[in-house]
């Protein structure tokens, strides 16, 4: 028999007979690690759907089940779902490749530019033939670079021209940017790792100078405007897998729209260069009193050049909706979406009908967190919600744009799929996600929960894990996961998953864990998001509390076993709740924490702190609350961690060891953020943590979880 599918009820009666023992056992860890995704996984059917788009918006795809695999023919035109063998030996279509994943390729698939010593290249795609279209690249003032910060890459930053003819980028000038330094740990002499790495309050950051080339004549067009920071409307980088971001061009490549964001992310202008002579017209522009940001996830906005109009997204009204802009004189000529909720993605845009399509969250009743299809005139009439059912919708269009698929779930609902046509009429229902075997072997959800944030009266949201064998007459200490964002938030997904890391392993332990998306966090209004501009060191942490103790009316909680524990932002709010939170939060394990924002990159601490001038970042640092501990606290960081660098855990490391403070520590001495081959043991680690200091069990001697071994060789 599989050692993951023992029976609950057996290991649950010996779980509860090795705590009385003071003690937990290999068993016990096992039948935690039998939540964990890994094992999950191979027991859900019908899991997804991946189409294969054919002729007239039909599509085929494999569903999996316990029995096998089945394929499926899906014709709109019939309105059928049909088993079928026709493409049982078929292999899914491949995305194209990139020779060495370091070149973009054109639209039409005939070019390729890459970089070879600062310079941008062209590879004709028949022929092999390389051109080189720049000459002035040098070191630290290369082309299409995108080495800014911790975001490095060999592949090149551009946008090509819908015709294939040009390329928006830019020579990125970070040749007086201060450098970062990490040293390898090896045998014999370390290896040096240097590279540009602005920090909030330097006096020189990354810029960029705007230019088109033209691919075809080798041709370098400068646009006359000086160089903008290195900035972007969305995230902390100005590229998107890749993709130059912020541009849009006319379809024949005669015009380049982009936006223009301050190095603080209060302004954004929008230009448009002609793409022939680099003259750049100021079209209009916006400036806000905290960040700018063009979407959830998403940039939002478009530009419309057959009309000469320009789709906008702003949150001037405090929440993000759609804008109409005439391009020429700048000036409004409707608002699109308004009401207290916003606009997520905007999926399409239908020209000729003057309709656009978008996900929007918090309009229906329910978690403003589940997002919904919708669609809308340009002139704001018409809204109509295209997926009526409760849930967050993950939407897949087909080739037409005529149907789409729509996927939907809850946190503790197993996906539904459909297909439907764009005015929301239900074409064929398609699969739904089976996980009757999951739960015949003991597995449950998540529940979901809506409390009060600390104010009394905000809504806020979160999941709770519960043991399976929960004693509803035994109180249990409680784990809070925290990511406070503000560019995400612990729960992140709201679609089903029926593992979320190790939650409900660390349930299955003797613990209650819950997920809080506390104030500060997106998809929620602009007031809601901003509530820690300025102070970072909030970390959404007082809401977290009053959710715990709201919490432990309806769970059997035990307020005084408090634990937290984060990665990256999670271990700086970690770390905060420690310090500043130090008679509530008992044990804490807080790793790659981003402890000091004046030692993490430029971008993502002044978009959403403010310029060091304009914050204290001072007031905010963890170091200088170290000596506040009173509880349990363990911090881990990978030495070659090129995000969130490693001196920032030892800032707080030197003022425990000042303050006289016991804590344990843990280092990666070859690892990057995330720790690699590492992260089981950083996972059992954390599991004998909470146990030894939260439950006062002793747990099993190095348990083996799955990746530990293979990690220790």
């Amino acid at each position: 028999m599989n050692k993951y599918l023992l029976t609950v009820a057996a290991l649950a009666s010996a779980f509860v007979a090795n705590a009385q023992q003071g003690k937990l056992t290999a068993k016990d860890y096992e039948r935690a690690e039998s939540f964990m995704a890994y094992n999950t996984s191979p027991l859900i059917d019908k899991a997804g759907i991946f189409p294969n788009w054919l002729e007239n918006d039909q599509f085929w795809y494999t569903v999996k089940t316990a029995n096998g695999s089945q394929d499926f023919l899906v014709n709109p035109a019939k309105k059928s779902k049909v088993a079928t063998d026709a493409y049982k030996n078929a292999e899914a279509p491949r995305a194209a490749r990139f020779r060495g994943n370091n070149e973009v390729l054109s639209p039409d698939g005939k070019k390729a530019v890459f970089i070879k010593d600062w310079n941008l290249w062209v590879r004709d795609v028949a022929s092999n033939k390389q051109t080189q279209l720049t000459t002035d690249g040098v070191k630290d003032y290369g082309y299409a670079t995108d080495n800014a910060g911790w975001t490095m890459s060999d592949g090149p930053i551009v946008r090509w021209s819908p015709d294939s003819k040009k390329v928006a980028t830019f020579q990125q000038d970070q040749r007086n940017v201060n450098n970062m330094y990490l040293v390898t740990t090896n045998v014999g002499a370390p290896v040096l790792k240097q590279w540009k790495y602005p920090l909030p309050g330097d006096k020189v950051i990354a810029t960029i100078r705007r230019v088109i080339v033209d691919v075809e004549n080798a041709k370098v067009i400068s646009l006359q405007i000086p160089p903008d920071p290195h900035r972007a409307t969305l995230s902390d980088d100005i590229a998107s897998s890749g993709t130059f971001d912020d541009i849009d061009w006319k379809a024949d490549g005669s015009e380049m729209a982009f936006l223009s964001t301050s190095r603080d992310h209060k302004q954004e202008k929008f230009r448009i260069a002609d793409a022939n002579t680099g003259a750049v017209r100021e079209v209009f522009e916006e400036t806000v009193k905290t960040q700018f940001e063009s979407g959830r996830g998403a940039i939002n906005w478009r530009y419309l050049p057959a009309t000469k109009e320009i789709l906008w997204y702003s949150e001037r009204d405090d929440w993000g909706h759609m804008y109409l802009y005439d391009a020429t004189t700048g000036k409004l000529k409707n608002q699109i979406t308004k009401g207290p909720w916003l606009v997520g993605r905007l999926l399409r845009v239908d020209e000729k009908n003057r309709v656009i399509y978008f996900t929007g969250h918090g309009r229906e009743k329910g978690n403003p967190y589940f997002a919904y299809l919708y669609k809308v005139g340009f002139d704001g009439k018409g809204l109509t919600l295209l997926t009526p059912e409760e849930g967050n919708h993950s939407i897949t269009f087909s080739p037409s744009y005529n149907y789409f698929i729509d996927t939907y779930s809850q946190p503790d609902v197993p996906p539904t799929m459909n297909y439907r046509d764009v005015k929301g009429n239900l074409i064929t229902a398609l699969e739904k996600t089976d996980v009757s075997r999951l739960a015949a072997k003991g597995w449950k959800a998540p529940a979901q929960v809506n409390v009060k944030a600390r104010d009394g009266k905000t809504d806020i949201y979160g999941l709770v894990f519960t043991p399976t064998n929960m004693d509803p007459n035994k109180k249990y200490p409680v784990i809070d996961y925290i990511y406070p964002g503000p560019q995400g938030g612990s729960v992140g997904s709201w679609s089903f998953s029926a593992s979320r890391g190790d939650n409900q392993a660390l349930a299955e332990l003797g613990f209650i864990v819950v997920m809080i998306e506390g104030t500060s966090n997106p998809f929620r209004s602009k007031s809601f998001h901003d509530m820690s501009y300025g102070n970072m060191a909030d970390n959404t942490l007082p809401d977290q509390i009053a959710a715990i103790r709201q919490l432990s009316a309806k769970y059997p909680i035990d307020t005084n076993k408090v634990g937290i524990w984060g990665h990256s932002g999670g271990g700086f709010a970690t770390a905060a709740a420690m310090f500043r939170y130090p008679d509530f939060f008992k044990v804490g394990i807080a790793e790659s924490g981003n402890h000091e924002n004046r030692n993490y990159e430029d971008d993502w601490g002044e978009r959403y702190n403010g310029l060091v001038e304009n914050s204290d970042y001072e007031a905010q640092a963890n170091q200088n609350y170290a000596k506040n501990l009173k509880g349990k606290l363990m911090l881990a960081h990978g030495m070659m961690d090129n995000n969130v660098p490693p001196y920032n855990t030892l800032l707080v490391v030197e003022a425990l060891n000042k303050a006289n403070k016991d804590y344990d520590l843990v280092i990666f001495p070859n690892s990057a953020h995330g720790f690699g081959a590492y992260s089981p043991y950083m996972m059992r680690r954390r599991w004998d943590y909470f146990v030894k200091n939260l439950l006062n069990l002793e747990p099993p001697k190095e348990y083996p979880l799955r990746g530990t071994t293979a990690a220790r060789n």
